[in-house]
Order: C-alpha cells, then sequence, then structure tokens
C-alpha cells in the first residue's frame, strides 16, 4: 500500500483487528483508484428493496414509482476553500426496508421519521456542546418527529400552506380547572396570509441563492404554534416566501428557533440542495446504486461506505493541496471556475499514484525512460478517467 494512504487511514486504524485492516486498506485504495461503473446486479436476490415514490421523476401531477433501496443518509455542510458553495459530506446513512420487508422478515417497521428520530438524537450525542441545525426536506415535515426533536436540535424544513397554526396557549388563571390549554385562537392559514392585502411583505436579497445566484425575495414571517389533535403542539417560526417576478411559486418554511432570522432560515434551507449533488457525484464516479452484492450484510455496508468514501477522499484532496496544486479541470467546450468532486477524486489519485511510490519498481534493462512531461500527462489522463 502507498504510505500516504496508510497516513490517510490512519484515523480508523483502532476499529480493525490486523488482518481485516490490511483487507480494508486495500478496499479503499481499489475503491479511489479504480475507474468506471460497476456491474449492476439487481433484482429479486435484493432482500430489502421496496417500491418507493421517486422524487426526481415525480412531480405534482405525476406520480413515479421506483424499485430498489431506500437509504436515509446525514450529511455536514462543509465550507470549503476552493469553492463558494458548501459541499455536503455523508457521515452517518441508514437503511430504510419498507413496511412489506419488515412484515415478511417478522420485524416492527420503522417510518422514515422514526428512522430520522433515531438518527438526529445520536448525532445530538455526539455532539452535546455544539449547535446542530438540521435541514431536511418536505418528507420530514412531521409533528410528531419536531416535537421529538426540538429542544435537541435547531430544525428547519417546509411548511404546508394549509398547515393548522394557533396562537400561543394562554396563561393559566389562578383557580382555573381542567386541562393546561395547548393553544390559543387559532391563526389563518398562511394560504390566506398570501393573497391577503393587509400581509406586509420585506423585500430580502439572497447573496447565495440556488446556482449561486443572488435573489430577490419577498417574505412575511411571524411565529405561531404547529397544533395537530393528538400531537403535541410545537411552536415554530414560520416563513412565508414570494418571487416579485412571479416565476418561482410561494413556498413556507418553519424553523424551531424562534429568534432565527428569515435570512438564516432560508440560507441554511438553500445548502440543503448539496446533498442533491453529493449523491449525483457518488453515482458517477464512486458506483453507488450499480454495484454486485447480493447478501443482507453486504447490502447494508457497500453504500454506507461509498457515501462515507465521498467525504473522505472530499477531505484528503484539501490535505493534498500542500503537495499538489488543486485547480478545476476544464475543456474548450465548458468552462469550469470551481472544482467538483471529480477534481478532488483525481487529485487523491494523483497524490497516491505519486513517483515515490513508483520507484520501488524492480529494475529492468527493457524499461524505458520517459520524459517528466510525458509521464505528468498520462498520470493526470488515468486520474481523470470515469
Amino acid at each position: 500500500m502507498p504510505p500516504v494512504l496508510v497516513s490517510l487511514m490512519a484515523a480508523f486504524r483502532g476499529f480493525f483487528s490486523a488482518p481485516v485492516w490490511d483487507h480494508v486498506l486495500v478496499l479503499v485504495a481499489g475503491m479511489v483508484l479504480t475507474p468506471g461503473k460497476r456491474t449492476v446486479s439487481w433484482g429479486a436476490k435484493i432482500a430489502a428493496r421496496g417500491i418507493y415514490r421517486d422524487p426526481v421523476r415525480s412531480s405534482h401531477g405525476h406520480f413515479v414509482k421506483a424499485s430498489g433501496l431506500r437509504w436515509l443518509s446525514f450529511m455536514v455542510m462543509v465550507p470549503l476553500a476552493w469553492t463558494r458553495r458548501r459541499w455536503a459530506l455523508p457521515f452517518l446513512t441508514i437503511l430504510a426496508p419498507s413496511q412489506h420487508y419488515a412484515a415478511a422478515h417478522g420485524r416492527r417497521h420503522k417510518k422514515l421519521t422514526d428512522l430520522a428520530r433515531q438518527g438526529i438524537l445520536q448525532v445530538r450525542r455526539w455532539l452535546p456542546n455544539r449547535l446542530v441545525i438540521v435541514v431536511a426536506d418536505s418528507s420530514f415535515a412531521a409533528l410528531e418527529l419536531i416535537a421529538a426533536v426540538r429542544r435537541h436540535v435547531c430544525f428547519v424544513t417546509r411548511l404546508r400552506l394549509d398547515t393548522n397554526l394557533f396562537e400561543p396557549a394562554p396563561q393559566r388563571r389562578p383557580g382555573q380547572r381542567g386541562r393546561p390549554p395547548k393553544k390559543g385562537r387559532q391563526l389563518p392559514k398562511l394560504a390566506g396570509v398570501l393573497h391577503d392585502p393587509a400581509t406586509v411583505w420585506t423585500v430580502l436579497i439572497m447573496s447565495d441563492w440556488y446556482g449561486g445566484r443572488r435573489c430577490k425575495l419577498e417574505i412575511a414571517t411571524g411565529t405561531a404554534v404547529w397544533h395537530h389533535p393528538g400531537l403535541p403542539p410545537v411552536p415554530i417560526r414560520w416563513v412565508l416566501v414570494r418571487d416579485p417576478a412571479g416565476i418561482r411559486k410561494p413556498q413556507a418554511f418553519l424553523c424551531t428557533d424562534l429568534n432565527a432570522s428569515p435570512a438564516d432560515i432560508l440560507g441554511w434551507y438553500v445548502h440543503r440542495w448539496s446533498m442533491e449533488t453529493t449523491f449525483e457525484e457518488t453515482r458517477e464516479h464512486l458506483g453507488v446504486e450499480t454495484q454486485r452484492q447480493w447478501s443482507d450484510l453486504a447490502v447494508a455496508r457497500t453504500t454506507p461506505a461509498l457515501l462515507g468514501l465521498f467525504s473522505l477522499v472530499t477531505l484528503w484532496a484539501a490535505e493534498a493541496k500542500i503537495v499538489v496544486t488543486l485547480h478545476p479541470r476544464s475543456a474548450a467546450w465548458y468552462v469550469k471556475d470551481a472544482m467538483t468532486f471529480s477534481d478532488a477524486l483525481a487529485t487523491v489519485r494523483r497524490v497516491l499514484w505519486d513517483l515515490p511510490n513508483l520507484s520501488t519498481s524492480r529494475q529492468n534493462p527493457k524499461n524505458v525512460e520517459i520524459p517528466a512531461a510525458l509521464l505528468e500527462r498520462l498520470l493526470e489522463a488515468v486520474c481523470y478517467t470515469t
């Protein structure tokens, strides 16, 4: 193994026995250096697969189903020196089997929100002294989930325009009998606030909107209690957003931190889009969704390992800046100003294939020396092979 790889993986040495550690190094080196896609081998042998809604191909008026595995991935949004946008680095990935799979194996089914609750509370235990801000899509805008985690983390997600919002519960009068009230007077739904001529709109300029562009928005905000019969009430700050140009549809967002500013809430939610980039990059360059696996253990381990490898390669590329100059590779027909994961992966490959690693080759009189410049061009071509 290249000594540099042993150094980069040193933080994980204590989690493996000596024989297993050697295999880990070989597997990591193989996954980083091997170009091309993996053999597709899905089908009836994948026990935990199910039928789910495809969020990418589905829309409000078109429902698309897909067969496969469903994963819940927690990622940390990290600023990097070589790009303006934050990158989403996976650090915890959980398999979320279908209800049919759980019933067939005699297990209690856990909904996606149940697994999210467990994952969020686990992250809180890992980081007890840090402010943890959890940003999730509308699939996790569930009252029972938010009520369970709001005292531990700051939770941000989308909010339906027809959500039942109320004023806070009034203070209990002295001598008043009965159960304490959970909510106060019902407030207008956000759909009504959107079309109410009396609504006060504030102009907000987002300097880093989707695509890294500046965007002018109009917002209205307030605090309320989200309540549904049979579920605990949740105090939230809501932010209603509309596009003065009329291009984008109005949206609403919620945050469990009542003191958070609308600009921070919208900025946190925009960062979530980097997760979609991470999923696409891992499919393209690390073979996620194309790996060959049949056993239950392989299914549960391979995808989390590949998503974790995305994070490791990104961090290793940042460390490699000392040795190799990081630069985005562009083409004549495609100008790329910032580095992408393909550049980070090529940087790590270049470090692993550096000249000191070639010095151990056996002496052979038939070897032909080539100019260093040509070797550099060959190495770069191999590093960018996909």
